[in-house]
């Protein structure tokens, strides 16, 4: 079995990921930078992109992640991000986003033709009000 490491992910609201790894790698500004167990202490920036790991148990996470910073000490590696999400609920939080998007056009949709009724009404009511206007004035009664 592997060497594994404890690895700490954290985005700006919640933890993403807190348990032990086989391996870690992050984007970071000269390319992609991957930590094994026993890692010397280390300190980096890490830029937007994928970043990857593998859990003891084979299985491997792809996430995509914002900028943030990764410290390894002591053999524990740390990561804080503004955003660490998996590609497969980015997809789904865009297809969210879409859908609300559409939504939100047809409640505009709507609002403009009742908008254009209601000034439709309004000016049929101005014109009967000239109109009668127009009568008094010619000495009609109304």
């Amino acid at each position: 079995m592997a060497a594994v490491f404890n690895a700490k992910i954290y985005e700006a609201d919640s933890e993403f990921y807190n348990g032990e790894v086989v391996s870690l790698v992050v984007p970071a500004s000269d390319g992609m930078y991957g930590i094994l167990a026993h890692h010397r202490n280390v300190v980096l920036n890490i830029v937007p992109g994928q970043m990857h790991f593998e859990k003891p148990d084979g299985t491997v996470v792809n996430a995509l992640i914002s900028e943030g910073m990764l410290r390894v000490k002591n053999g524990e590696a740390l990561i804080l991000a503004t955003s660490v999400i998996k590609p497969e609920d980015e997809e789904a939080r865009r297809k969210k986003e879409l859908k609300e998007e559409r939504e939100e056009a047809q409640i505009q949709k709507k609002s403009m033709q009742e908008y254009k009724e209601a000034e439709v009404m309004l000016a049929k009511a101005i014109h009967g009000l000239k109109v009668n206007l127009h009568n008094h004035e010619d000495g009609k009664q109304l």
